[in-house]
């Protein structure tokens, strides 16, 4: 098989969660234009229609399902609807996630602390779970969950957003451990400052973005699009030998001292 069959994604189906826009959308085009069908998901049905309808003007493949992945019945209404649309399951990308406060933890509410427990850590958790037997009927399988530079350096003011993406790292490596006997790989990306609504907080904060900028190696933020090579090679047979991993595409960001 030649690198170009291996990157292949054709018959393969994908579902890619808060894909309606940011990273995960980019995901989402990205593995569609390797051939994969792909399922658009976020809270909104609207916004995965408009999203899966400019992807098959395209000429690619995509469906929109709304999934708020906090709920456990719109999760298993996520994966029955996806095996209605195209009978399969081979590719989890565990994207969407929250963070609502900017903050020391000491002052968040023990209610924000569940809800970003159960938005990025219980939910991926879950949804892989509900998943997993369609990964053991095709002996084979590929989870790609988004975390974060944050979860693997303390930042300021996203301290509990960080504890849930280090969870998810954990996670991640079991999974690979506990699922490699069934022929799935599990793989986390670690994205640094990217340009999306998700970060804007920080981007728009000119002398914020101006002192992280000259921190890091690139000496820029990313854009969304910029994470879609590693999610590609995870996805994909080019990627086989590859589980349990923790790849950053940050920029520099982890070596800038």
């Amino acid at each position: 098989m030649n690198v170009k069959e291996q990157f292949n994604l054709k018959g393969k189906v994908a579902i890619i969660t808060g894909s309606s826009k940011g990273i995960g959308k980019s995901i989402a085009k990205a593995l569609a234009e390797q051939g994969a069908q792909v399922v658009i998901s976020s809270r909104s049905q609207e916004a995965c229609d408009e999203v899966a309808a400019a992807f098959t003007d395209e000429g690619l493949k995509a469906v929109g399902i709304a999934c708020h992945i906090g709920k456990e019945d719109q999760r298993k209404n996520l994966v029955n609807k996806t095996i209605e649309a195209f009978g399969r399951i081979d590719i989890l990308v565990n994207n969407a996630a929250i963070n609502p406060v900017f903050g020391p933890i000491e002052d968040v509410d023990p209610e924000i602390f569940d809800k970003i427990m159960d938005v990025n850590v219980k939910a991926p958790w879950s949804l892989s779970n509900l998943v997993l037997p369609h990964f053991q009927t095709n002996k084979k399988g590929s989870i790609i969950n988004i975390a974060s530079v944050e979860a693997l350096t303390p930042g300021f003011g996203l301290g509990l957003y960080s504890t849930s993406k280090a969870a998810i790292l954990m996670l991640t490596k079991n999974q690979a451990k506990e699922w490699g006997r069934y022929g799935v790989n599990a793989n986390a990306i670690c994205p640094g400052l990217i340009k999306t609504k998700f970060s804007a907080a920080l981007w728009t904060n000119e002398k914020m973005l101006n002192k992280l900028e000259k921190s890091i190696p690139s000496g820029r933020m990313g854009m969304p699009e910029e994470m879609v090579g590693l999610a590609c090679l995870l996805a994909s047979d080019a990627g086989n030998y590859m589980t349990g991993g923790v790849y950053t595409a940050d920029g520099g960001y982890m070596i800038a001292g």
